[in-house]
């Protein structure tokens, strides 16, 4: 487990920007001024809810470094279970982690699964890289495809293993931007495209939090026998408004991050 916080999100950031380079011009777009310094807000990360690698195991290096669990997510259409994480130390990000329920899939699906993670030596899972490790198997285009038929987020892990799903600019801590719509009209006046299920913006100031992405890069990976272009990873970005004792929101909000997992869709 790492003994530093910084490494480790140095670490799954550079891992992340290999397969997502328009995250670093991004960062330059909306870090034109001095003043901004782009905060993350969060990073979020996938796994299956398999003893192996549950979420439990990924939340474990968090947890070794001062994180603390603080909120759980339901979402039945997709399948999936999640909890947030946060540090005593507010600067730090805060961490999304979410699994598929292999119970609720297919015979397919799950047996298929549960062989990739087979292959995960154990000692892997408590490795300092472990969270930004990539793919400990490997997969056809086939399997894949046919993954993806059933459920995106399968797809997704099948193809690019563990590592940052995305990373989220902290909307509060720009200086040149006030707003999540002034942040989206720049990104898309640069070109970029945009999530727009369930809107560009997805919550609002009466659930305490906005959030919008960008759609995944589209990149290379290398499967068992071709290499082909898919969706990777997308870049977030969530304004916070404050609640009624007037500190800011930390939490997430189910209906808003359901449309978020999107972001890596085909298109």
């Amino acid at each position: 487990m790492h003994t530093d916080v910084k490494v480790l999100f140095d670490n799954l950031w550079q891992n992340y920007v290999e397969v997502t380079p328009s995250a670093k011009s991004v960062h330059k777009l909306l870090g034109t001024s001095q003043l901004d310094n782009i905060i993350n807000d969060h990073i979020a990360l996938r796994t299956f809810n398999i003893d192996k690698v549950n979420l439990e195991k990924l939340a474990a290096h968090f947890i070794a470094l001062g994180y603390k669990e603080c909120g759980e997510y339901h979402f039945e259409a997709k399948k999936l279970y999640a909890k947030h994480y946060e540090h005593a130390d507010t600067s730090l990000p805060k961490v999304f982690i979410s699994e598929l329920l292999l119970d609720k899939c297919s015979d397919y699906l799950r047996e298929t699964i549960t062989a990739l993670v087979e292959q995960i030596p154990e000692s892997a899972v408590t490795a300092d890289n472990f969270l930004y490790s990539g793919t400990h198997w490997q997969v056809s285009q086939a399997t894949y495809e046919k993954l993806l038929a059933e459920s995106e987020y399968a797809a997704w892990v099948a193809a690019w293993g563990y590592r940052a799903n995305h990373f989220t600019v902290s909307v509060n801590d720009l200086h040149s931007f006030k707003t999540l719509e002034q942040v989206n009209e720049t990104l898309k006046n640069a070109g970029y495209l945009l999530n727009t299920s369930g809107g560009e913006i997805k919550g609002t100031p009466e659930v305490f939090l906005e959030q919008s992405s960008t759609l995944a890069d589209l990149h290379p990976v290398k499967f068992s026998d071709t290499t082909a272009t898919i969706p990777s990873c997308f870049y977030e970005f969530a304004r916070r408004y404050p609640m009624a004792n007037g500190n800011l929101y930390t939490g997430f909000v189910a209906a808003s991050a359901d449309k978020i997992f999107e972001s890596t869709n085909a298109r």
